[in-house]
């Protein structure tokens, strides 16, 4: 309800009209009970659905009063659109500051005191469909340095943590080189409960928080994680087919990363290594730029990769040292830059924003 006609302001609690006892005869008397306790505000209604995008509320009193003890504020529909950031106690009331997601739709926020009727404010976020580095990932999956950083201690993690189980344990869907980035992104980009690792089987979990924009699957892309056509990304995208669960190699390398460098100095942690052996036949390989294991006291630099099949069997799980892969024993798996094979180092789009 909007009161005092400034644009989102609600009224906490309306004045109740009642009829009051009346004597046969006389006309009915109005009583109006106590007027509206508090007031909730918004600066703006509309925010874009960019993950980064932010609207200022206000939550106080009438009448200058202070806001009444037990007061609370929650989003009450589209709490995956939108999130409570920080509410900051002022003589005046609370600042509230309401962070946009990156799903469209509204946003219900309420908010309620003893003895005071609840009142909402309704907001929504918008689709944005910006690209700003034309290479066909959506600007709302990019990361701040801040997630970016988790995203990169996850994503090691999570693909180095598959070395130490045992073959039977590995899960079916890893079984080539980008089956294990397939895996260890998507659920890098997960909301990390205990239910989520006990059904990883996960022993223990990587210091720090996880990715705090958006969690897999809760995307307007669903769980369509990788693009896997061509062209900069446009709104259609979203249902067109353009994005799918699944990517080979070279679509990873092609479509979902950028090129880096060709000198391994570059890599940083999370960055993918790409290989091309024209004499097999999937001619394409990837690699993962661990940095120093999160799993053993060595401040030793790894990779770690999936083999594919080899030798008729499913292939397995390998973890060389920098150091060993470029004393590999077939000069083309070395990542030299005088290579042919070797096709450089590669980043993931998502990280973009914080190169």
């Amino acid at each position: 309800m909007q009161a005092g006609g400034w644009p989102g302001r609600v009224a906490l609690g309306v004045a109740c009209l009642a009829l009051a006892a009346w004597a046969p005869g006389s006309p009915p008397r109005r009583v109006e009970s106590a007027p509206a306790v508090l007031l909730l505000e918004t600066n703006t209604a509309d925010l874009p659905a960019d993950g980064f995008s932010t609207a200022h509320l206000t939550v106080r009193a009438a009448a200058g009063n202070r806001v009444p003890p037990g007061t609370t504020l929650e989003i009450r529909e589209g709490s995956r659109r939108a999130r409570i950031k920080a509410i900051t106690p002022r003589p005046s009331g609370w600042a509230v500051l309401l962070r946009a997601g990156i799903l469209p739709g509204p946003v219900e926020v309420e908010a309620r005191a003893p003895g005071v009727v609840p009142v909402r404010l309704r907001l929504e976020t918008r689709p944005i469909a910006s690209d700003r580095f034309g290479d066909g990932t959506p600007d709302f999956l990019r990361l701040d340095q801040v997630d970016a950083q988790a995203f990169r201690r996850w994503f090691t993690f999570l693909a180095e943590s598959q070395l130490f189980r045992p073959p039977g344990e590995l899960p079916a869907e890893i079984d080539d080189c980008a089956a294990l980035l397939r895996f260890a992104y998507r659920e890098a980009l997960r909301e990390h409960t205990s239910e989520w690792a006990s059904a990883l089987r996960l022993d223990g979990l990587p210091p720090g928080s996880p990715v705090s924009k958006y969690a897999y699957p809760y995307t307007p892309l669903g769980a369509a994680l990788f693009r896997v056509e061509p062209g900069r990304f446009r709104a259609e995208d979203v249902s067109s087919g353009a994005f799918a669960q699944f990517a080979d190699a070279e679509t990873l390398r092609k479509l979902n990363a950028h090129f880096v460098s060709r000198d391994l100095r570059d890599a940083r942690s999370g960055d993918l290594l790409f290989f091309r052996q024209l004499e097999q036949g999937l001619p394409y390989h990837t690699m993962i730029y661990l940095g120093p294991s999160q799993f053993e006291e060595s401040g030793d630099p790894f990779i770690i990769y999936h083999t594919g099949p080899l030798d008729g069997t499913k292939g397995e799980i390998r973890r060389p040292s920098v150091a060993e892969l470029m004393r590999h024993p077939s000069p083309r798996w070395r990542p030299l830059a005088g290579n042919p094979n070797f096709l450089g180092v590669y980043r993931w789009n998502i990280l973009r924003e914080t190169d």
